[in-house]
């Protein structure tokens, strides 16, 4: 077993490209790792990693014994779970990522539920609204919103994400209401800066289904949409919104649509998993857990 956990660690080692990295992934210290990688190349009596001060690369005989020893390891992992899953409840550490405010709203008031219902799985919870490398963070899943861009990744959809735009009843009475997309680039936009960059075109959809992009402006944009909702509030003008961000606003009438006869592209909310066969049972009952709670009609779409 001592082999196979060295193994395991080496593969974990090739895959996040450091010694240190992979120790943190499994709770281990770098001098302990260390040691291990050195007895699995003693037993094994052949070199498997080219050391240098910024890199490390699996020798010839390492990139062998990766190849071949993935696929024990993943079928090791996968009979160890069917065997466990039967007879014990979930445990361990979960660290789940996903953006600060869906975060806050919607995924931090449901872990005391999930925690009474699976008492054994101690949660981490990283908010951040930057997309974090899953694996080179050592995080079991995330919970991401928007279109995935990394085919490597494992992804279950939870629910959709509607998006629309809005603005204060307030900026409405002191400028005219666009009528149509094009509209847009006289009024003043709040605008969203993402891992791509500025948010500057926005695409509309006619009720016929044809689309429209048109290029806006503004003098307010941050990476942060709880920035963008409080100015919107403010009266300083049109943003871009997931629905379940500003739902309440919208029910309240601090906020109203702009241009409701027509439509921005959906995209989902989406659980994401790094690729791997072997998905631990914390990570498979808390996406089921969510899906569950999320259910067909999310809360915020839900009447009341």
């Amino acid at each position: 077993m001592d082999r196979v956990a060295d193994l395991s660690l080496f593969l974990r080692v090739l895959d996040l490209g450091s010694i240190s990295a992979a120790a943190r992934s499994l709770d281990l210290s770098v001098a302990v790792a260390s040691q291990r990688l050195k007895r699995l190349e003693r037993d094994l009596g052949v070199r498997l990693l080219h050391r240098t001060t910024r890199q490390l690369h699996a020798t010839a005989e390492g990139a062998a014994l990766a190849e071949r020893g993935r696929a024990v390891i993943e079928e090791l992992e996968a009979l160890t779970a069917d065997l466990r899953q039967a007879g014990s409840e979930p445990s361990g550490i979960l660290r789940v990522t996903t953006s600060a405010s869906f975060g806050r709203m919607y995924i931090s008031p449901l872990l005391p539920e999930f925690q009474r219902r699976y008492p054994a799985v101690r949660l981490s919870v990283n908010l951040n609204d930057e997309r974090l490398d899953l694996i080179g963070s050592g995080m079991d899943l995330a919970i991401r919103i928007g279109p995935l861009d990394d085919s490597s990744l494992v992804a279950r959809k939870l629910a959709d994400n509607r998006r629309v735009l809005a603005c204060s009843p307030d900026y409405l009475r002191r400028r005219v209401a666009p009528r149509t997309p094009q509209d847009l680039a006289d009024h003043e936009c709040l605008l969203l800066v993402g891992a791509q960059g500025r948010m500057e075109y926005w695409s509309l959809l006619d009720r016929d289904g044809h689309a429209s992009s048109v290029r806006v402006n503004g003098h307010l944009e941050s990476n942060f949409g709880e920035v963008l909702r409080d100015a919107a509030i403010a009266g300083l003008g049109i943003a871009h919104f997931s629905a379940w961000h500003v739902h309440e606003d919208l029910r309240s009438g601090r906020l109203v649509r702009v241009l409701p006869d027509y439509a921005l592209p959906d995209t989902a909310i989406s659980a994401v998993m790094p690729q791997r066969r072997f998905v631990p049972t914390r990570v498979r009952v808390f996406v089921d857990f969510l899906a569950e709670l999320f259910g067909e009609v999310p809360p915020w779409e839900r009447g009341g």
